[in-house]
């Protein structure tokens, strides 16, 4: 029933949707009211719900043309899968990596792909802040997203040192970022990043007012930051 909704949402994006994406959709939204029950994925569990302010929204991304042509992306602070998952479900070509502190969701994500045939999906238990130590990951993707609750200070810190030099960082925020942002600039600033734009979208049939901030990685990230875990989120770069 939701299918003419997700597709002209999709038409509006300018990004492909078909019986096939929305069969992968509809699946994925009954494993994760199912995997809900046993492990704390998200406080919107009816359909409606699910459909708009998770699929869609996280679909919104697609608004920064230039993600569109990234070969290697990773999802930071994924939760429950997005905006990663949806973004792989209406575009097969890229690289995915899906990094989530919680183990038990690690599963879950590994489950839905496979349940999904979604393929070349990584999957790493870390926290942002140790995985961007790593060499196999430190400055290695094109794009970074989060759809983390963080601010914007915290959330620059952690992704950024993901970011090869000359990708993006790519935050999806809620309204009022503005003063997020002012406060964020010198963390922004730090990491290697200059902001590039601020893209306000709107969810169809929704009073939904998001917004999708893109940080482009300018010079390469100092080694000493992240800095520990703990101390990011506690004392942000001011």
């Amino acid at each position: 029933m939701y299918f003419d909704y997700m597709k002209s949402c999709a038409d509006e994006i300018g990004i492909e949707f078909d019986e096939i994406a929305y069969e992968k959709f509809i699946r994925y939204s009954e494993m994760l009211i199912d995997w809900n029950s046993r492990v704390n994925l998200t406080a919107i569990t009816d359909m409606d719900g699910i459909i708009k302010k998770h699929f869609i929204d996280s679909l919104k991304v697609f608004e920064f043309t230039k993600l569109r042509k990234a070969q290697k992306i990773i999802d930071v602070g994924t939760g429950a899968g997005f905006p990663g998952i949806p973004m792989k479900i209406v575009n097969e070509e890229f690289e995915l990596t899906l990094l989530d502190s919680l183990n038990k969701r690690i599963e879950y994500l590994k489950e839905v792909c496979r349940e999904l045939d979604l393929d070349n999906v990584n999957f790493v238990h870390s926290r942002a802040e140790d995985g961007a130590k790593m060499p196999e990951h430190r400055e290695k993707y094109d794009i970074a997203v989060s759809r983390a609750v963080a601010n914007m200070a915290v959330l620059s810190e952690l992704c950024l040192p993901f970011v090869r030099q000359g990708g993006y960082f790519i935050a999806l925020k809620g309204p009022g970022v503005e003063a997020e942002l002012n406060e964020a600039k010198r963390a922004i600033s730090e990491m290697g990043g200059k902001l590039l734009e601020v893209i306000n979208v709107t969810i169809k049939d929704t009073d939904l007012n998001h917004n999708i901030v893109v940080v482009e990685k300018v010079s390469r990230t100092p080694q000493k930051y992240p800095r520990q875990a703990g101390i990011v989120a506690k004392k942000p770069i001011r």
